[in-house]
Protein backbone atom coordinates (compact mmCIF):
# COMPACT_ATOMS: atom_id res chain seq x y z
CA UNK A 1 0.00 0.00 0.00
CA UNK A 2 1.46 3.14 -0.81
CA UNK A 3 1.15 6.31 1.31
CA UNK A 4 -1.58 7.78 -0.88
CA UNK A 5 -3.79 5.08 0.05
CA UNK A 6 -2.49 4.25 3.54
CA UNK A 7 -3.73 8.03 3.83
CA UNK A 8 -7.13 7.56 2.87
CA UNK A 9 -7.26 4.27 4.74
CA UNK A 10 -6.37 6.34 8.31
CA UNK A 11 -8.84 8.88 7.39
CA UNK A 12 -11.55 6.17 7.02
CA UNK A 13 -10.31 4.93 10.05
CA UNK A 14 -10.50 8.21 12.01
CA UNK A 15 -13.57 10.23 10.73
CA UNK A 16 -15.58 7.18 9.40
CA UNK A 17 -18.07 8.35 6.24
CA UNK A 18 -18.97 11.76 8.47
CA UNK A 19 -15.92 13.43 6.29
CA UNK A 20 -16.41 14.87 2.87
CA UNK A 21 -13.14 15.33 0.73
CA UNK A 22 -11.44 15.33 -2.39
CA UNK A 23 -11.29 17.40 -5.47
CA UNK A 24 -14.91 18.72 -6.41
CA UNK A 25 -16.93 18.24 -3.34
CA UNK A 26 -18.66 21.52 -2.57
CA UNK A 27 -21.80 20.42 -5.07
CA UNK A 28 -22.59 18.35 -1.68
CA UNK A 29 -22.23 21.28 1.28
CA UNK A 30 -26.21 21.55 1.06
CA UNK A 31 -27.24 18.33 1.48
CA UNK A 32 -24.36 17.77 4.07
CA UNK A 33 -26.06 21.35 5.97
CA UNK A 34 -28.90 20.31 5.74
CA UNK A 35 -28.09 17.25 8.11
CA UNK A 36 -27.51 19.24 10.22
CA UNK A 37 -29.87 22.38 10.44
CA UNK A 38 -31.80 24.77 7.97
CA UNK A 39 -30.48 28.29 8.61
CA UNK A 40 -27.02 28.90 7.86
CA UNK A 41 -24.35 31.38 8.78
CA UNK A 42 -21.99 31.01 5.46
CA UNK A 43 -18.42 32.23 7.09
CA UNK A 44 -16.34 32.52 4.11
CA UNK A 45 -12.81 33.52 3.10
CA UNK A 46 -12.20 35.35 -0.11
CA UNK A 47 -9.18 34.37 -2.34
CA UNK A 48 -8.49 34.42 -6.16
CA UNK A 49 -11.35 31.87 -7.27
CA UNK A 50 -13.03 32.23 -3.88
CA UNK A 51 -16.13 33.51 -5.39
CA UNK A 52 -16.71 30.98 -7.97
CA UNK A 53 -16.61 28.58 -5.52
CA UNK A 54 -18.86 30.48 -3.02
CA UNK A 55 -21.08 30.32 -6.03
CA UNK A 56 -21.03 26.64 -5.73
CA UNK A 57 -21.60 26.41 -2.11
CA UNK A 58 -24.96 28.99 -2.40
CA UNK A 59 -26.32 27.02 -5.04
CA UNK A 60 -25.72 24.07 -3.32
CA UNK A 61 -27.49 25.50 -0.19
CA UNK A 62 -30.13 26.85 -1.73
CA UNK A 63 -30.96 22.96 -3.42
CA UNK A 64 -31.22 21.60 -0.59
CA UNK A 65 -33.74 23.99 1.09
CA UNK A 66 -30.87 25.43 3.13
CA UNK A 67 -31.56 29.29 3.90
CA UNK A 68 -28.64 31.57 4.23
CA UNK A 69 -29.38 33.76 6.91
CA UNK A 70 -26.09 35.67 6.53
CA UNK A 71 -22.63 35.72 4.45
CA UNK A 72 -19.94 36.69 6.72
CA UNK A 73 -16.29 37.65 6.04
CA UNK A 74 -13.79 35.10 7.47
CA UNK A 75 -10.98 36.06 9.81
CA UNK A 76 -7.40 37.49 8.67
CA UNK A 77 -4.11 35.16 9.10
CA UNK A 78 -3.87 34.12 12.48
CA UNK A 79 -7.13 35.14 13.64
CA UNK A 80 -7.51 38.54 15.48
CA UNK A 81 -9.26 38.50 18.47
CA UNK A 82 -10.73 42.12 16.64
CA UNK A 83 -11.93 39.61 13.84
CA UNK A 84 -13.43 36.90 16.23
CA UNK A 85 -15.39 39.63 17.96
CA UNK A 86 -16.80 40.99 14.65
CA UNK A 87 -17.98 37.06 13.10
CA UNK A 88 -19.31 36.73 16.67
CA UNK A 89 -21.82 39.64 16.18
CA UNK A 90 -23.02 38.83 12.59
CA UNK A 91 -23.53 35.21 13.92
CA UNK A 92 -25.77 36.12 16.53
CA UNK A 93 -27.53 38.85 14.32
CA UNK A 94 -28.41 35.78 11.73
CA UNK A 95 -29.49 33.48 14.61
CA UNK A 96 -28.64 30.24 12.06
CA UNK A 97 -28.80 26.77 13.38
CA UNK A 98 -25.70 25.87 11.25
CA UNK A 99 -23.05 27.73 10.76
CA UNK A 100 -21.11 26.51 7.23
CA UNK A 101 -17.57 27.68 7.30
CA UNK A 102 -15.19 28.06 4.15
CA UNK A 103 -11.63 29.02 4.56
CA UNK A 104 -8.45 28.39 5.60
CA UNK A 105 -7.53 27.90 9.39
CA UNK A 106 -8.24 31.20 10.76
CA UNK A 107 -11.61 31.35 9.51
CA UNK A 108 -12.33 27.92 10.37
CA UNK A 109 -10.83 28.56 14.42
CA UNK A 110 -12.29 32.14 14.73
CA UNK A 111 -15.72 30.17 13.40
CA UNK A 112 -15.03 27.40 16.10
CA UNK A 113 -14.69 30.52 19.05
CA UNK A 114 -17.35 32.85 17.70
CA UNK A 115 -19.83 29.86 18.33
CA UNK A 116 -18.91 29.63 21.69
CA UNK A 117 -19.02 33.09 22.69
CA UNK A 118 -22.67 33.84 20.87
CA UNK A 119 -24.04 30.32 22.55
CA UNK A 120 -22.48 30.51 26.24
CA UNK A 121 -21.25 34.42 26.50
CA UNK A 122 -18.32 35.08 28.38
CA UNK A 123 -14.65 36.47 27.09
CA UNK A 124 -12.55 34.26 25.04
CA UNK A 125 -10.05 34.80 27.89
CA UNK A 126 -12.14 32.71 29.77
CA UNK A 127 -11.58 29.73 27.34
CA UNK A 128 -7.78 29.59 26.73
CA UNK A 129 -6.36 26.47 27.20
CA UNK A 130 -7.58 22.20 27.63
CA UNK A 131 -11.39 21.42 28.13
CA UNK A 132 -12.84 24.99 29.25
CA UNK A 133 -15.28 24.65 26.98
CA UNK A 134 -16.89 21.66 27.65
CA UNK A 135 -17.18 22.68 31.03
CA UNK A 136 -18.91 25.61 30.03
CA UNK A 137 -21.41 23.96 28.14
CA UNK A 138 -22.12 21.38 30.75
CA UNK A 139 -22.70 24.06 33.54
CA UNK A 140 -24.76 26.23 31.08
CA UNK A 141 -27.05 22.77 29.69
CA UNK A 142 -26.96 24.88 26.11
CA UNK A 143 -25.50 23.37 22.60
CA UNK A 144 -22.74 24.46 20.17
CA UNK A 145 -24.94 24.83 16.86
CA UNK A 146 -23.42 22.44 14.09
CA UNK A 147 -20.48 23.72 12.09
CA UNK A 148 -19.78 22.28 8.37
CA UNK A 149 -16.07 23.53 8.12
CA UNK A 150 -15.26 23.62 4.50
CA UNK A 151 -11.16 23.44 4.26
CA UNK A 152 -9.65 25.58 1.33
CA UNK A 153 -5.32 25.26 2.32
CA UNK A 154 -3.15 21.98 2.86
CA UNK A 155 -2.30 23.23 6.16
CA UNK A 156 -3.78 23.32 9.69
CA UNK A 157 -6.12 20.56 9.61
CA UNK A 158 -8.08 22.75 11.47
CA UNK A 159 -11.43 21.50 9.96
CA UNK A 160 -10.81 18.03 11.70
CA UNK A 161 -9.48 19.36 15.29
CA UNK A 162 -10.09 20.75 18.69
CA UNK A 163 -7.82 23.71 18.38
CA UNK A 164 -8.84 27.12 17.96
CA UNK A 165 -6.33 29.25 17.60
CA UNK A 166 -6.79 33.43 18.29
CA UNK A 167 -4.42 36.08 18.33
CA UNK A 168 -4.18 39.26 20.29
CA UNK A 169 -2.76 41.68 17.42
CA UNK A 170 -1.77 44.55 19.76
CA UNK A 171 1.04 42.02 21.22
CA UNK A 172 1.45 39.94 18.95
CA UNK A 173 0.64 36.70 20.92
CA UNK A 174 -1.61 33.85 19.88
CA UNK A 175 -3.63 31.72 22.59
CA UNK A 176 -5.29 28.65 22.05
CA UNK A 177 -8.57 26.43 22.89
CA UNK A 178 -7.61 23.09 23.09
CA UNK A 179 -11.42 21.27 23.36
CA UNK A 180 -12.95 18.41 21.32
CA UNK A 181 -16.41 20.73 22.01
CA UNK A 182 -14.96 22.79 19.32
CA UNK A 183 -14.80 20.08 16.77
CA UNK A 184 -16.58 20.59 13.53
CA UNK A 185 -19.02 18.42 13.69
CA UNK A 186 -19.15 17.82 9.20
CA UNK A 187 -15.72 18.36 7.89
CA UNK A 188 -15.46 18.69 4.16
CA UNK A 189 -12.02 19.60 2.25
CA UNK A 190 -12.63 20.20 -1.74
CA UNK A 191 -8.79 19.57 -2.61
CA UNK A 192 -9.24 21.90 -5.62
CA UNK A 193 -9.51 25.28 -4.07
CA UNK A 194 -5.53 24.49 -3.09
CA UNK A 195 -4.63 24.13 -6.92
CA UNK A 196 -3.99 27.62 -7.38
CA UNK A 197 -1.96 28.46 -4.09
CA UNK A 198 1.15 30.56 -4.55
CA UNK A 199 3.88 28.06 -3.53
CA UNK A 200 4.53 29.87 -0.19
CA UNK A 201 1.68 29.10 1.14
CA UNK A 202 1.66 25.81 -0.29
CA UNK A 203 5.22 25.23 1.52
CA UNK A 204 4.16 27.22 4.79
CA UNK A 205 0.78 24.70 4.74
CA UNK A 206 3.17 21.52 4.10
CA UNK A 207 5.49 22.26 6.57
CA UNK A 208 2.91 22.89 8.79
CA UNK A 209 0.98 19.09 8.39
CA UNK A 210 4.94 17.83 8.81
CA UNK A 211 5.11 19.73 12.86
CA UNK A 212 1.82 18.55 13.20
CA UNK A 213 2.84 14.79 12.67
CA UNK A 214 6.51 15.35 13.92
CA UNK A 215 5.65 16.94 17.50
CA UNK A 216 2.86 14.61 18.34
CA UNK A 217 5.24 11.83 17.54
CA UNK A 218 8.22 13.14 19.56
CA UNK A 219 5.59 13.71 22.47
CA UNK A 220 4.23 9.95 22.11
CA UNK A 221 7.42 8.13 23.04
CA UNK A 222 6.74 5.66 25.62
CA UNK A 223 3.06 5.98 25.96
CA UNK A 224 0.36 3.43 24.94
CA UNK A 225 -0.61 5.71 21.53
CA UNK A 226 2.81 5.76 20.22
CA UNK A 227 2.62 3.17 17.74
CA UNK A 228 -0.43 4.39 16.50
CA UNK A 229 0.89 7.88 16.04
CA UNK A 230 3.82 6.74 14.52
CA UNK A 231 1.82 5.32 11.58
CA UNK A 232 -0.11 8.52 11.02
CA UNK A 233 3.45 10.34 11.56
CA UNK A 234 5.29 8.24 8.87
CA UNK A 235 2.22 8.43 6.13
CA UNK A 236 1.98 12.38 6.76
CA UNK A 237 5.62 13.09 6.86
CA UNK A 238 6.43 11.09 3.90
CA UNK A 239 3.48 12.22 1.46
CA UNK A 240 5.29 15.90 1.92
CA UNK A 241 8.79 14.89 1.50
CA UNK A 242 8.42 12.73 -1.31
CA UNK A 243 5.43 15.73 -3.23
CA UNK A 244 6.50 19.36 -1.88
CA UNK A 245 9.26 19.54 -3.99
CA UNK A 246 7.16 18.25 -7.31
CA UNK A 247 4.15 20.63 -6.04
CA UNK A 248 6.83 23.79 -6.11
CA UNK A 249 8.27 22.94 -9.41
CA UNK A 250 5.49 22.41 -11.17
CA UNK A 251 1.98 24.35 -9.69
CA UNK A 252 -0.13 22.44 -11.82
CA UNK A 253 0.77 18.64 -10.97
CA UNK A 254 -2.77 17.71 -9.35
CA UNK A 255 -1.61 14.79 -7.58
CA UNK A 256 1.03 16.35 -6.10
CA UNK A 257 -1.44 18.88 -4.40
CA UNK A 258 -4.07 15.98 -3.69
CA UNK A 259 -1.12 14.48 -1.69
CA UNK A 260 0.10 17.29 0.65
CA UNK A 261 -4.30 17.22 1.40
CA UNK A 262 -3.60 14.26 2.66
CA UNK A 263 -0.97 14.97 4.18
CA UNK A 264 -1.88 17.75 6.03
CA UNK A 265 -5.17 15.61 7.40
CA UNK A 266 -2.41 12.94 8.67
CA UNK A 267 -1.23 16.10 10.55
CA UNK A 268 -5.17 17.24 11.95
CA UNK A 269 -4.90 13.66 12.92
CA UNK A 270 -2.38 13.67 14.40
CA UNK A 271 -3.25 16.82 16.93
CA UNK A 272 -6.38 14.55 17.77
CA UNK A 273 -3.97 11.37 18.88
CA UNK A 274 -1.32 13.51 21.14
CA UNK A 275 -0.57 16.93 21.08
CA UNK A 276 2.56 19.47 19.50
CA UNK A 277 4.90 21.35 21.67
CA UNK A 278 8.01 23.37 21.40
CA UNK A 279 7.76 24.50 17.96
CA UNK A 280 3.82 25.65 18.18
CA UNK A 281 4.84 27.14 21.47
CA UNK A 282 7.19 29.50 20.30
CA UNK A 283 5.18 29.68 16.90
CA UNK A 284 2.15 31.77 19.04
CA UNK A 285 5.34 34.70 19.47
CA UNK A 286 5.95 35.14 16.47
CA UNK A 287 2.73 35.58 14.29
CA UNK A 288 3.59 39.40 13.37
CA UNK A 289 6.73 38.22 11.18
CA UNK A 290 5.68 34.70 10.27
CA UNK A 291 2.77 32.91 9.17
CA UNK A 292 1.71 29.79 11.83
CA UNK A 293 3.08 27.02 9.79
CA UNK A 294 6.11 28.73 8.38
CA UNK A 295 7.28 29.42 12.26
CA UNK A 296 6.35 26.03 13.15
CA UNK A 297 8.60 24.37 10.44
CA UNK A 298 11.38 26.98 11.37
CA UNK A 299 11.68 26.16 15.06
CA UNK A 300 11.52 22.27 14.74
CA UNK A 301 14.44 21.48 13.31
CA UNK A 302 16.63 22.67 16.44
CA UNK A 303 13.82 21.39 18.91
CA UNK A 304 14.95 18.09 17.38
CA UNK A 305 17.88 18.66 18.31
CA UNK A 306 16.69 19.55 21.77
CA UNK A 307 14.91 16.28 21.94
CA UNK A 308 17.29 14.28 20.41
CA UNK A 309 18.65 11.74 23.11
CA UNK A 310 14.79 11.39 24.06
CA UNK A 311 13.53 10.49 20.97
CA UNK A 312 15.91 8.12 19.39
CA UNK A 313 13.40 5.85 17.38
CA UNK A 314 10.90 8.26 15.91
CA UNK A 315 14.03 9.95 14.51
CA UNK A 316 15.42 7.26 12.78
CA UNK A 317 12.43 7.19 11.22
CA UNK A 318 11.80 10.77 10.10
CA UNK A 319 15.38 10.27 9.38
CA UNK A 320 14.66 7.28 6.98
CA UNK A 321 11.69 8.91 5.06
CA UNK A 322 14.58 12.14 4.24
CA UNK A 323 16.99 9.41 2.86
CA UNK A 324 14.35 7.17 0.94
CA UNK A 325 13.98 11.09 -1.17
CA UNK A 326 17.17 11.28 -1.61
CA UNK A 327 17.24 14.55 0.65
CA UNK A 328 20.15 12.61 2.68
CA UNK A 329 22.30 9.93 2.19
CA UNK A 330 23.02 9.31 6.27
CA UNK A 331 22.78 6.39 7.81
CA UNK A 332 20.68 7.04 10.48
CA UNK A 333 20.88 3.79 12.29
CA UNK A 334 24.65 4.00 12.80
CA UNK A 335 23.67 7.24 15.12
CA UNK A 336 22.12 7.93 18.70
CA UNK A 337 21.49 10.78 20.81
CA UNK A 338 22.29 14.58 19.68
CA UNK A 339 24.06 13.14 16.91
CA UNK A 340 21.45 11.43 15.21
CA UNK A 341 18.77 14.64 16.34
CA UNK A 342 21.39 16.80 14.50
CA UNK A 343 21.80 14.52 11.19
CA UNK A 344 18.11 14.54 11.10
CA UNK A 345 17.88 18.21 11.63
CA UNK A 346 20.25 19.04 8.47
CA UNK A 347 17.84 16.37 6.59
CA UNK A 348 14.97 19.05 7.89
CA UNK A 349 17.24 22.10 6.41
CA UNK A 350 18.19 20.16 3.03
CA UNK A 351 14.21 19.82 2.30
CA UNK A 352 13.64 23.28 3.22
CA UNK A 353 16.61 24.50 0.92
CA UNK A 354 15.19 22.27 -1.88
CA UNK A 355 12.20 24.50 -2.05
CA UNK A 356 13.29 27.48 -1.28
CA UNK A 357 12.34 27.43 2.35
CA UNK A 358 14.13 29.68 5.57
CA UNK A 359 15.96 28.13 7.88
CA UNK A 360 17.01 30.89 10.52
CA UNK A 361 14.95 33.28 11.58
CA UNK A 362 17.16 36.03 11.71
CA UNK A 363 16.67 35.98 7.99
CA UNK A 364 13.27 37.11 7.92
CA UNK A 365 12.80 41.10 8.08
CA UNK A 366 11.06 42.60 11.27
CA UNK A 367 12.30 39.51 13.49
CA UNK A 368 14.45 40.70 16.64
CA UNK A 369 15.60 39.75 20.00
CA UNK A 370 12.03 41.32 21.81
CA UNK A 371 10.65 37.98 19.64
CA UNK A 372 12.76 35.68 21.98
CA UNK A 373 11.98 37.30 25.15
CA UNK A 374 8.08 37.29 24.16
CA UNK A 375 8.42 33.75 23.40
CA UNK A 376 10.25 32.75 26.34
CA UNK A 377 7.53 35.21 28.55
CA UNK A 378 4.92 33.27 26.61
CA UNK A 379 6.12 29.84 27.38
CA UNK A 380 5.52 30.24 31.38
CA UNK A 381 2.37 31.53 30.85
CA UNK A 382 0.05 28.90 32.72
CA UNK A 383 -2.60 29.15 29.46
CA UNK A 384 -0.24 27.89 27.42
CA UNK A 385 1.45 25.14 29.92
CA UNK A 386 0.07 21.86 27.76
CA UNK A 387 2.73 22.68 25.13
CA UNK A 388 5.65 22.42 27.82
CA UNK A 389 4.05 19.30 29.03
CA UNK A 390 4.17 17.35 25.59
CA UNK A 391 7.56 18.03 25.38
CA UNK A 392 9.32 14.69 25.23
CA UNK A 393 11.61 16.61 27.31
CA UNK A 394 9.34 18.49 29.69
CA UNK A 395 10.17 22.18 30.54
CA UNK A 396 8.63 23.67 33.93
CA UNK A 397 8.60 27.53 33.66
CA UNK A 398 12.37 27.32 36.16
CA UNK A 399 13.91 26.00 33.32
CA UNK A 400 12.91 27.89 30.09
CA UNK A 401 15.73 30.75 30.34
CA UNK A 402 18.07 28.13 30.53
CA UNK A 403 17.27 25.21 27.68
CA UNK A 404 14.17 27.44 25.81
CA UNK A 405 16.79 30.42 25.02
CA UNK A 406 19.23 28.57 23.23
CA UNK A 407 17.15 26.84 21.07
CA UNK A 408 15.48 30.12 20.06
CA UNK A 409 19.22 31.98 19.46
CA UNK A 410 20.29 28.99 17.78
CA UNK A 411 16.99 29.52 15.10
CA UNK A 412 17.56 32.86 14.72
CA UNK A 413 21.38 32.60 14.13
CA UNK A 414 21.01 29.01 12.24
CA UNK A 415 23.33 26.97 14.73
CA UNK A 416 22.75 24.01 16.03
CA UNK A 417 25.80 24.02 18.45
CA UNK A 418 24.32 26.33 20.96
CA UNK A 419 21.37 23.91 21.77
CA UNK A 420 21.88 22.75 24.97
CA UNK A 421 20.48 19.21 25.61
CA UNK A 422 18.59 18.51 29.73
Amino acid sequence: MNYYDKAERLLKEFKGDRYVYGPGILEKVGEVARSAGSRAALIRDAFPGSDESIAKIKDSLKAAGVEIAAEIAGAGPNAPREDLARITEEIADANPNVLVSFGGGSTIDATKAAEVLRTIGGDIEDYFGTGLVTAAVEKSGKKLSPHVAIQTAASSGAHLTKYSNITDVSTGQKKLIVDEAVVPTHPMFDFSTTYAAPGSLTMDGALDGIAHCLEVLYGAVGKPSYDKIREVAQTGISLVVQHLPDAINDPKRTEARDALCLATDMGGYSIMLGGTNGGHLTSFSLVDVFSHGRACAMMNPYYTVFFAPAIEDPLRMVGEIYRKAEITDVDFDKLSGRELGEAVAEAMFGLARKVGFPTRLGDTPGFTNDHIKRALAAAKNPQLDMKLKNMPVPLDASMIDEYMAPILEGARDGRLDVIKNV
